[in-house]
Parts: C-alpha cells; sequence; structure tokens
C-alpha cells in the first residue's frame, strides 16, 4: 500500500466492525487516524460486543499510525463541532473524511423482532429515525464541517460508507432509503465540491468479518468474505491516487477498487466483487 504519512483521517464510529477495520487500514499506511464513537469502555454500550474507541487508537499506532480517540456522540452537533475544531486546531489540515457511523439496525427495544417484520407497516418509526438521524443525517453534518477544511487546502476525500441495499427493493424500506440517501449525498456533494479539488465517493463492502458476522459466522459463507481492514486499504488506494477526482462522485465496490489498484485483503487473498443480485 502506498503512504499515507502526513495524512489525517477521520473516521467516525470506529469502536469496532468496519469503522474500526477501515481506521486500521488507514493507520497501516501511517496516516494519523482520529476515530470517534461512544463506546469507552467494554460492555458498557448499547452494543455488547468487544471493542472501543480506545482500543483501536492503540491498534493504529501499533500498526505505524497515529491512533487518536474521541470520544463523540454524532447526534449532538455541538460534539460534532469540538471535534472538528479540535483537529483543525492540533493538524491544521484534514485529508480524509469517513463517514462510517451508523445506528440503523441497532438493537431495538420496543418489543418487536428485529428485522423480522412483514411489511414496512409493521416495522417501528424507530428504524427509520435511526437510520437517518445516526446515519446520514450524521453523515452530513459530519461533511458540512470538513468541506470548510478542504476547500481552503483545495484537496480532500469524502467517503460515505453504504451498501448495495441501496440499489434492491427487498432489503427493507428504511435501509434501503439511508443507503440510497447516502449515494445521491455522496454524488450532490462531488458535484459542488469538485471545483475545490475535493473528491467525494461512497463505496460498499462484501461481507465482511466484524465481530457481529463472526458471532453467528455458523450462519454465513464466509468463503468470499473481507476483513474490515480491506476496506480501509481501498479508501487508501484512493486516497493516494493522484487522479482520485475522476472517481469522484461515483459509488465504487472495495472489492472492485482492490483488483483495480491491484491490493489484497489482509490475508492475501483477492475477495471477489460481488454483484447488486448477489448483495
Amino acid at each position: 500500500m502506498k503512504s499515507l504519512i502526513g495524512k489525517v483521517a477521520l473516521v467516525t464510529g470506529a469502536s469496532r466492525g468496519v469503522g474500526k477495520g477501515i481506521a486500521l487500514g488507514l493507520g497501516e499506511a501511517g496516516a494519523i487516524v482520529y476515530v470517534t464513537g461512544r463506546t469507552v469502555e467494554e460492555g458498557k454500550g448499547a452494543v455488547s460486543l468487544p471493542g472501543t474507541i480506545y482500543q483501536t487508537a492503540e491498534e493504529i499506532t501499533k500498526l505505524g499510525g497515529k491512533g487518536i480517540a474521541v470520544r463523540c456522540d454524532h447526534l449532538e452537533d455541538e460534539e460534532v463541532r469540538d471535534l472538528f475544531q479540535r483537529i483543525q486546531t492540533e493538524q491544521n489540515h484534514l485529508d480524509i473524511l469517513v463517514n462510517n457511523v451508523w445506528g440503523g439496525y441497532e438493537f431495538f427495544n420496543d418489543g418487536t423482532e428485529f428485522w423480522k417484520e412483514k411489511g414496512f407497516w409493521t416495522a417501528p418509526i424507530s428504524r427509520w429515525d435511526k437510520a437517518f438521524q445516526s446515519g446520514v443525517r450524521a453523515h452530513y453534518v459530519a461533511s458540512i464541517l470538513a468541506a470548510p477544511i478542504m476547500i481552503t487546502q483545495q484537496s480532500g476525500l469524502i467517503v460515505n460508507i453504504s451498501f448495495f441495499a441501496a440499489q434492491r427493493d427487498d432489503k427493507g424500506v428504511s435501509y434501503a432509503a439511508a443507503k440510497a440517501a447516502d449515494d445521491r449525498m455522496a454524488t450532490a456533494m462531488a458535484h459542488e465540491l469538485r471545483e475545490y479539488h475535493v473528491a467525494v465517493v461512497s463505496i460498499y463492502p462484501g461481507l465482511v468479518r466484524t465481530e457481529s458476522v463472526m458471532k453467528s459466522a455458523e450462519f454465513f459463507d464466509l468463503s468470499n468474505s473481507e476483513s474490515p481492514q480491506f476496506i480501509g486499504r481501498a479508501i487508501t488506494a484512493l486516497a493516494t491516487d493522484p487522479n482520485v477526482m475522476q472517481r469522484s462522485g461515483q459509488i465504487l465496490v472495495a472489492a472492485a477498487v482492490a483488483k483495480e489498484y491491484g491490493f489484497t485483503d489482509i490475508d492475501g487473498k483477492q475477495p471477489r466483487p460481488i454483484t447488486v443480485n448477489e448483495a
């Protein structure tokens, strides 16, 4: 992988899962990586899975980058503003923003069986609210705050983590609508930021071996799966491409990016890009 030494990145929602993997993928290339999330102590958050922002930051540093953990609730605009002000004060620039934070499928305590409802009209409205407030809106707010920094420096990359559900009708109305919104937000932002040499893309992972997936590994075919770090390598490839502006506004697939740029997963394997019908 090419070097990101001297580059500053922010990965939102990086206590675990895809966000943590992205942060590690940027860290192994030498970046200074700010990681946000609400989990600062294992077993104390809403999700009973391992991982904290501090653990992620430590692993980034062990890989050769510099990890900086910042507890941030992306539903609180003032906390997000403080985060960006801190980055600007400490680093005076921001090269990569990865909008990964997501609340669309956290645990629900409303009496319904998660994602087993028959019809969107039987699903809790909280499903929609979480997807759009903790997902789409959080990505929009972070992008609003990153854009002026990147415009001033006339460079930067904003990445929305999305998924094939944006292009399908059978993945739940709120989930599909939120991911489609992330995709359109990326393409529209790319249009407005192009003159400032700031690239914006949306990128899809495949089946990722996150903590939650591995907890239920017997229910998955992992033969073509990806490590969480794999999509971080894809973002590193884009961030180090001097012609990245040619990709701005595109909806990309991590495994296809890997084939194009010639890198593999951390286990040396080359995951096959899946299609929308396979997702």
